[in-house]
């Protein structure tokens, strides 16, 4: 039985009902005073609880998947091999998964299901209409990690008109523990990037859905750790190298952008300002401002004189005040009441100055939870949309490429000055939170 099955929560579920009822009928036994009566009692009591925890701990990481697997659950995590085949067959051809195959070994190879089946609201028609999502692993060539991730390609990547054309990318990372499936089911990443492209808010983007956490279930924080799992290696270098590789992505760093909440949202920061030749753009829903070590994490940043330049590396309080600028585009939300982390948002509003730009959402109300974090998305999204550039480039003559088939208009960009002066608001229920630009 899997760790997320449903008849593994109704085992467990099941198996604490049993020890509640075995309870109450053992209890007049054990009721005699004594040393082994008393024992008994404690026993019962304390497996009857460990019973129903689990149960519950099952239920809730059944539906937000916070662990994938029993693998995952006590650390075993798969590791690349040493070569590694290509998602089609050697002359590089066909498809595989949705998946274009290139010459060589592939970066992009795709996977099973990875709960992407239990995921409402998901394109469902012919591709060149209404999208595909893809479920794949992405191999990471310097770091060795394979890290499951979901690839939503919108309805023109499948068009006659743009057969040739690269796409924006919008990186999207989960929380701590976090999953995939968090992401395309209770974030809305893909549903919500369609029907804003649908309806012309937003211009055709690629999203690639993916967790942080390469080495579960330790939080890595998006660092590279000393002598141990290189995170920020892989989403700033692996993870672009394989998405250009395989699927039709824009080469320049204008045209890439991340996201994350919480945890997820303090690495799209890291990354922006740590690499802003790789990402230009992010926008961060409840994140933190400084990475430390906790029990989750273990040691980030390794000992000897090097620790506190590496602790100050990832505290972007303290790069705002003594290391150049970026010129790089974020936005910040926090709720004003229902989040502890508001003052420190306002404190980086602050602290930001040109050539870095910064915008934000403080909705009155809201908490760290993803109905918050739903109502952010659209505005989130649609500013990220005005900061990215379509990419001027086209694909070889070449180069393998997806079916196409209808044909649709290129999208047209916007004015620089409607870029930096639109006034955002997120969907949802009063109160609607509104993005704020500072500069």
């Amino acid at each position: 039985m899997g760790l997320t099955s449903r008849t593994t929560v109704y085992a467990l579920a099941a198996l604490a009902a049993l020890c509640v009822a075995l309870l109450v009928w053992l209890w007049p036994r054990f009721a005699r005073p004594g040393l082994w009566p008393v024992l008994g009692r404690l026993g019962a009591i304390g497996v009857t609880q460990v019973t129903i925890v689990a149960a519950f701990a099952c239920a809730v990481n059944s539906s937000y998947q916070f662990f994938g697997s029993w693998n995952e659950l006590f650390g075993n995590v798969d590791t690349a091999p040493v070569g590694v085949t290509q998602a089609a067959g050697g002359n590089g051809g066909g498809l595989v998964n949705g998946i274009s195959s290139i010459h060589g070994a592939s970066l992009v190879q795709p996977a099973g299901d990875q709960q992407l089946s239990r995921v409402s609201g998901l394109p469902n028609g012919p591709a060149a209409s209404v999208g595909r999502v893809e479920s794949v692993k992405i191999i990471g060539r310097r770091t060795g990690v394979i890290d499951p991730a979901f690839v939503y390609l919108p309805p023109q990547y499948f068009q006659k008109a743009y057969h040739r054309m690269r796409f924006p990318v919008i990186v999207a990372l989960s929380g701590y523990p976090g999953s995939i499936y968090n992401l395309a089911q209770h974030l809305r990443v893909s549903q919500t990037a369609g029907e804003l492209q649908r309806t012309g808010r937003m211009q055709p983007t690629i999203m690639v859905m993916i967790r942080p956490t390469i080495a579960p279930p330790r939080d890595t924080e998006c660092v590279d750790v000393p002598g141990g799992p290189q995170t920020e290696t892989f989403l700033a270098k692996d993870l672009p190298e394989a998405i250009k590789s395989v699927y039709r992505a824009g080469h320049d760093a204008s045209s890439w952008g991340v996201m994350g909440y919480s945890s997820g949202g303090s690495c799209a920061l890291q990354l922006t300002m740590r690499d802003p030749g790789v990402y230009t753009t992010a926008a961060a829903l409840s994140p933190d401002y400084r990475v430390k070590d906790d029990p989750t994490t273990g040691n980030l940043f390794g000992s000897g004189p090097g620790r506190q330049a590496r602790i100050d590396g990832h505290d972007l309080m303290w790069r705002l005040k003594h290391l150049p600028v970026p010129q790089v585009s974020v936005l910040v939300a926090n709720s004003k009441h229902g989040e502890k982390g508001y003052p420190e948002t306002e404190a980086f509003i602050k602290a930001v100055k040109a050539p870095m730009r910064v915008v934000s959402i403080l909705p009155e109300n809201g908490s760290h939870n993803f109905p918050t974090w739903v109502r952010e998305m659209p505005a989130a999204l649609t500013w990220m949309n005005d900061q990215l550039t379509f990419p001027q480039d086209v694909v070889p003559r070449h180069h393998p490429k997806k079916p196409a088939t209808e044909a649709a208009g290129k999208p047209t960009p916007r004015p620089t000055s409607e870029r930096d002066h639109r006034s955002l608001r997120a969907e949802g229920p009063a109160p609607s939170p509104t993005a704020t630009v500072h500069r």
